[in-house]
């Protein structure tokens, strides 16, 4: 999946050590069934025409069934097919790794916990600090934080896309605006804020102003000119400081076209 895998346990590695191994397969076996890299993964198949989609196992046919919802519902914005026409569901498999992960992880008796991969983060339960502080990466400053949420059971999953963890690697519309740098939403489910996020990136204000009208999500774009975009739920999630004081985070516009300031 081109990224690094890391996850944090109320509980002494020896007695994670299944658990552990469990969730490295879960990413091993998806990597391996829906990976572009890997020629003969079942993907790469499909992709080379040796084998048809309707032949394909029901985790893909599933997938390419749930991609196809996720583009209607973001009017488009979230496609599993790139410009060319080739299929590429590597915008949904990481977020549902991360949900198996964390079902893993649940199944072994580990109730409370946090998965990052690669800025796909899916906590569980309430950490002996008393919420997930999550750390949201300036794009522009990778050395540099934008602000802090604290996730917790009700807002357990947050997603970047962007350009500050893999370079640009989101397939945008002709006429998007492109000024749209990076994007974090924060949803109760990992899928859920992972696709979003992507399909902001993708289809720039419209699809903004369209998920986070219809879906109950927390969102912050990040602009090329340093300027932000948050909406009122976003807004609630922010750390603060032992004094009460809120995490750092410059004056920022509301975002979804209900909200706009």
């Amino acid at each position: 999946m081109g990224t690094v895998v890391s996850i944090r346990l109320a509980t002494d590695a020896g007695a994670s050590a299944g658990a552990l191994a469990d969730v490295h397969r879960v990413f091993d076996d998806l990597d391996q069934r829906f990976s572009l890299y890997a020629p003969e993964s079942e993907l790469s198949l499909i992709v080379a025409g040796v084998l048809p989609l309707s032949h394909a196992g029901p985790e893909m046919r599933g997938a390419y069934t749930d991609a196809l919802g996720w583009r209607e519902r973001t009017n488009g914005a979230f496609t599993p097919h790139r410009p060319d026409g080739v299929l590429d569901l590597s915008g949904l498999i990481k977020g549902v790794a991360v949900e198996q992960a964390g079902l893993v992880l649940e199944r072994h008796g580990h109730r409370v916990f946090s998965i990052n991969a690669g800025g796909d983060i899916l906590t569980g339960g309430v950490p002996a600090e008393g919420t997930w502080i999550t750390g949201i990466t300036d794009a522009a400053d990778r050395t540099r934080l934008l602000t802090s949420v604290g996730l917790t059971p009700d807002w357990p999953a947050a997603a970047t896309s962007g350009s500050a963890e893999r370079g640009n690697h989101i397939w945008r519309r002709p006429d998007t605006d492109r000024s749209f740098l990076q994007a974090t939403v924060i949803a109760g489910d990992i899928v859920t804020a992972d696709v979003l996020a992507t399909a902001i990136i993708a289809g720039g204000r419209p699809t903004l102003d369209h998920v986070t009208d219809r879906f109950r999500i927390a969102a912050l774009v990040q602009l090329a000119d340093g300027a932000l975009l948050a909406n009122p739920a976003f807004r609630a999630l922010i750390a603060r400081d032992p004094d009460g004081t809120p995490s750092s985070i410059p004056t920022a516009s509301a975002a979804g076209s209900s909200t706009q300031s």
